[in-house]
């Protein structure tokens, strides 16, 4: 049985939405500078899940997941700003936030879970 990662596979259907995202807002809004923006935070909080759970120590681990907790924070911050410049509307920034919300609160949680148990 295939070994599930609920935040890896997660930040990865994020980051598959993000780039589809970058594409409607360079084609169909034509919208060149924050779309890039937002594919680049979206985009690397899966790329640094990954690279965490490679990590060489839980210090390493914690130290990943903070970046990508960092990114996510970015990402949020450059989907309200479309939304307020009326590139997006309200639904659709509703709905990345809400994606985006629930993996926060996963990359924090892991995040509090393995700093507590280093402290141990």
């Amino acid at each position: 049985m295939k070994n599930q990662n609920i935040l890896k596979d997660k930040s990865y259907l994020f980051a598959v939405r993000i780039v589809k995202f970058y594409k409607f807002l360079k084609d169909d809004k034509k919208e060149f500078i924050l779309s890039k923006q937002v594919l680049r935070s979206g985009t690397s909080i899966g790329a640094m899940v990954e690279e965490a759970l490679q990590g060489e120590s839980k210090m390493d681990f914690i130290h990943k997941l903070s970046i990508a907790n960092k990114e996510a924070n970015e990402t949020r911050y450059w989907i309200r700003l479309l939304k307020d410049t009326d590139f997006i509307d309200e639904k659709l920034s509703q709905s990345l936030i809400f994606d985006l919300e629930e993996l926060i609160k996963l990359l924090v949680s892991i995040i509090k879970t393995t700093k507590n148990s280093v402290a141990k």
